[in-house]
């Protein structure tokens, strides 16, 4: 399993933007797909965005679409940029790694996680 590092997590207000990355221990990061998820208190934790292992394929939440990228720099980070935050996407966001070249939209797609990195949108 890769070890997976999240950053960026901070409190900003709406309409605000953040950009979390996820940081890998393994310089072969490039060959995993990539998805982040999030869990709000109180809620299940349900996926957000992934990018597969070669760039192709982005899906994204219906309740982030629009508003967030993902990116890779395929060395050994993948960046989630996040837009006009709304106080819903506040959240834990995990990113989680994936040997298929896809990833998936669930969490059993992914076989290492990250401890995850706080993000609070309030005003």
């Amino acid at each position: 399993q890769v070890q997976l590092i999240e950053s960026g997590g901070e409190s900003v207000t709406p309409g605000s933007s953040l950009t979390l990355s996820c940081t890998a221990s393994e310089r072969t990061f490039g060959v995993y797909a990539v998805g982040w998820f999030r869990q709000a208190p109180g809620k299940e934790r349900e996926f957000v965005a992934a990018i597969s292992r070669y760039g192709h394929s982005t899906p994204f939440a219906d309740s982030v679409k629009g508003r967030f990228g993902i990116s890779r720099d395929y060395k050994n980070t993948v960046f989630l940029e996040m837009h006009s935050l709304k106080p819903e996407d506040t959240a834990v966001y995990y990113c989680a790694a994936s040997p298929n070249e896809n990833g998936g939209l669930y969490s059993h797609d992914y076989t290492s996680w990250g401890q995850g990195t706080q993000v609070t949108v309030s005003s």
